[in-house]
């Protein structure tokens, strides 16, 4: 078994795990991996089990491809292209500045020209408004006649990167966000101003002001590209059609942008209102889980077509029912952000065969070829190695935070990112991992081939069919007065039992299994009253989508309606059940069909099977001795001739053969009631052997987990006693006292389980009563009687 650590940076701060490193013994818990004490934060990690999934052929995984949508031909004047060169013409400037100031001064004017071009990236928008307020910042500062002491680096650092679902400012509402950003912008802007600018600067600032604050209320030519693709896959006229997108975006203020534009966009078409939702940090749970439902709802049964995303979404959300394309409207520098996003919908249950995953590239923007380098590292470390190599991943990172995109050094930068490694020691790791990842394939495909075959086996032994279950349903539901089921496209109708066209009541509450989704804020009565019940399925739909409804063995309604199905044959203290059924044979034939049920203590149902004895059927005029039960060949014969006769559900219609063979039914029954008692116990001593053996099996089974269980907390105790001799704060020390004290009565927990837990399991299958009792009586007449 290996441990797998590791470390989220946070606030651009990486967690520590050194404690923890002092307590884990590497070598204890990832044999066969080499690890060097603390490097192991620094391990590759890698997870396969997708990919090799992928590569054995597992069809429940779409195809990744990704799209690169290309822009060019702008007018050089475009606000996206001068704004670039004039930030770029700003760094080169306050590089100059920065070159005799204190690495502290230096770092926090990196950080506010990295910070100012990851905006101008996602949007002129979110650029236009922390420019506006970097140049406040100045503009105050020069006011100041004593400067204050320049604000530690870790007040500002935050600014640099995007916030995501990990972040503490993740669930601030969009107006708190915007005034924690400001205020790190201004710290970064007193940190990085140590001297006041020099008028280039101030001209630099100008500009970029001048042109953004004119353009950032316009679409920008991602923005038209992006609607162009929605009106020519999306739109028919003012109509929309079935296919939904996800738009991914890092900033809050390109959330709104965009949500601004294709309302505009989109403002003459079918219900527009209705038509994009935003998914935010500050989106509560109960929103969130309504536009998690309303986007994996079917088309046609509900109007979002859009969900505009920041990177909250990235992480823990299946929005791959209905949606195969999705969009990076600006391409994250973290990696794994960008994996993450495509993960939303190229994951298991995409009903599609293929998902999309488009991003944009300015070709006349020089700052684009380090977003393509980006994307295809993040490809190609996914590819090679399954999923992103946080040593990587931490490189590519670095190289882009040190300074941001400098057009100066942009062919420098594209090797490094293009040449970014795991380091000697990490790469032998991911070496050693991509060899275990090929044994592990090879034993994944042995397992998935010993799933199928006991698949394979416990649908032959439960000798489940559809089309008898389905049978069995509407046989119960006309028991409850019910109709029975009626097909629906590729689904079934199911009948109203609630009470609302006379039914019985009870079942109202059983019913709500089979309804839509309660929305949210709707009021319980009201979804009851109008909320539909959906058709019904009896194979897995093979997507997450709501609008039917998968019967299995342990649905609410199926249990419901088989457990009154079954409990008929207790109704009654003799037989009362007989059918004639019209056979193509030319003999007749009689079945006494039997129930053989095994109980445990506490009347515990432990073994229950529908027994049968068939006969020749002789006019009791014609009979010289009692109706004799068939060889075992001649047996089977006739049950299969039955389950022939009772699919066809053929209804002979002679009189006179039915008033004959009710007459002599009860003799009938006389005769072959001891040949079915006789089979009974025979198969009940077989079954309470199996029980028998099953039991000892279960109990030995729980002691093998109870001395694994008791081996483990006794090495961790003795692991834990020799920490207590190293150098601990007070309150670890207390907690591993604690510790100590809970696994030793935990110890002798398990010692007393050890005597009582596998006979407790043993007499869970001790049989206490049997019960064989027939419950029908089926006559086979020849077709040509």
């Amino acid at each position: 078994h290996r441990l797998f650590l590791s470390a989220t940076p946070h606030n651009g701060h990486s967690n520590s795990f050194s404690s923890l490193l002092e307590i884990l013994d590497p070598q204890r818990f990832c044999r066969g991996v080499p690890v060097k004490g603390k490097k192991l934060l620094e391990d590759v990690m890698v997870r396969r089990l997708k990919e090799d999934l992928r590569q054995l052929g597992d069809s429940g995984f779409p195809k990744r491809v990704v799209k690169q949508i290309d822009i060019e031909g702008l007018p050089q004047d475009a606000p996206e292209l001068q704004l670039s060169a004039l930030l770029d013409g700003y760094r080169r400037v306050r590089e100059a500045e920065l070159a005799g100031e204190s690495k502290r001064v230096q770092a926090a004017g990196m950080i506010l020209i990295t910070g100012l071009q990851q905006r101008l990236l996602s949007s002129i928008v979110a650029f236009a408004r922390t420019l506006r307020v970097h140049r406040k910042t100045m503009a105050k500062q020069r006011l100041v006649v004593v400067k204050p002491k320049p604000p530690s680096e870790s007040l500002f650092r935050p600014f640099a990167t995007a916030v995501d679902g990990d972040d503490d400012r993740a669930d601030l509402d969009p107006a708190e966000l915007a005034r924690e950003e400001d205020e790190q912008v201004e710290s970064a802007t007193e940190a990085a101003y140590a001297k006041p600018a020099n008028p280039e600067v101030e001209k630099l600032l100008e500009r970029m002001t001048e042109i953004a604050e004119t353009a950032r209320g316009k679409p920008d030519a991602r923005v038209k590209r992006l609607i162009a693709w929605i009106r020519e896959r999306m739109l028919t006229g003012a109509a929309w059609t079935g296919i939904r997108v996800l738009i991914f975006t890092e900033y809050e203020a390109t959330l709104t942008y965009l949500r601004d534009c294709l309302d505009t966009a989109f403002a003459g078409t079918d219900r527009p209102e209705q038509r994009i939702a935003l998914y935010r940090g500050s989106t509560s749970q109960p929103e969130r889980e309504e536009i998690k439902r309303a986007f994996n709802t079917d088309p046609a049964k509900h109007p979002l077509r859009i969900l505009l995303c920041t990177d909250a979404a990235r992480e823990g959300i299946n929005l791959q029912t209905h949606c195969a394309d999705l969009f990076h409207f600006d391409v994250p520098w973290n990696p794994t952000r960008m994996e993450q996003r495509n993960g939303r919908i190229d994951r298991k249950l995409q009903p599609q065969s293929e998902v999309r995953c488009h991003y944009f590239v300015y070709a006349q923007r020089p700052e684009d070829r380090i977003l393509k380098a980006l994307v295809r590292k993040t490809e190609t470390i996914k590819r090679e190695l399954g999923n992103l190599a946080q040593v990587v991943e931490v490189k590519l990172t670095d190289a882009l935070g040190r300074g941001g995109i400098s057009r100066d050094s942009i062919d420098a930068l594209e090797r490094e990112i293009g040449s970014a490694n795991a380091d000697t020691d990490a790469a032998e790791t991911v070496n050693e991992e991509l060899e275990a990842s090929r044994d592990r394939r090879e034993e994944l495909g042995e397992q998935i081939d010993l799933l199928r075959t006991r698949l394979s086996e416990s649908s032959n032994w439960i000798n489940l069919k559809e089309i008898d279950f389905r049978a069995a349903i509407s046989s119960a539901l006309g028991l409850v007065g019910g109709a029975a089921l009626a097909p629906e496209g590729d689904a079934y109708r199911f009948p109203a039992l609630d009470g609302k066209a006379g039914g019985d009541p009870s079942w109202a509450e059983t019913i709500d299994f089979l309804r839509t989704p309660r929305e949210r804020g709707q009021p319980f009565w009201d979804w009851r009253r109008e909320s539909a019940i959906r058709p019904i399925v009896f194979s897995d739909p093979g997507t997450m989508a709501d609008d039917v409804v998968h019967l299995h063995l342990e649905h609410p309604v199926v249990k419901r309606l088989l457990g009154r199905f079954i409990a008929q044959g207790f109704v009654h203290q003799d037989l009362s059940r007989a059918c004639h059924a019209q056979s193509s044979d030319p003999i007749p034939r009689v079945i006494l069909l039997g129930r053989l049920c095994l109980y445990g203590a506490g009347a515990a149902r432990l073994h229950e099977e529908i027994i049968a004895i068939a006969a020749r059927w002789i006019r009791p005029e014609n009979r010289k001795e009692p109706l004799k039960p068939y060889e075992e060949k001649a047996q089977a014969k006739a049950l299969d001739l039955l389950e022939e006769a009772l699919a066809k559900g053929v209804q002979p219609n002679n009189p006179n053969i039915m008033a004959q063979l009710q007459a002599t039914g009860p003799g009938d029954v006389a005769d072959l009631l001891p040949h079915l008692e006789k089979r009974g116990a025979e198969l009940a001593e077989d079954a309470e052997k199996m029980l028998a053996a099953r039991g000892l099996d279960e109990a030995g089974k729980m002691r093998e987990i109870l001395l694994s269980q008791k081996k483990r907390i006794g090495d961790t105790a003795a692991l834990k006693r020799e920490l207590l001799l190293t150098d601990f704060l007070e309150g670890e020390r207390q907690q591993l006292e604690a510790d100590k004290t809970h696994w030793g009565k935990r110890l002798l927990g398990i010692d007393k389980e050890l005597e009582t837990e596998p006979e407790r399991i043993r007499d869970v299958y001790d049989v206490k009563a049997r019960r064989v009792e027939p419950v029908g009586l089926a006559y086979l007449w020849p077709s040509s009687g």
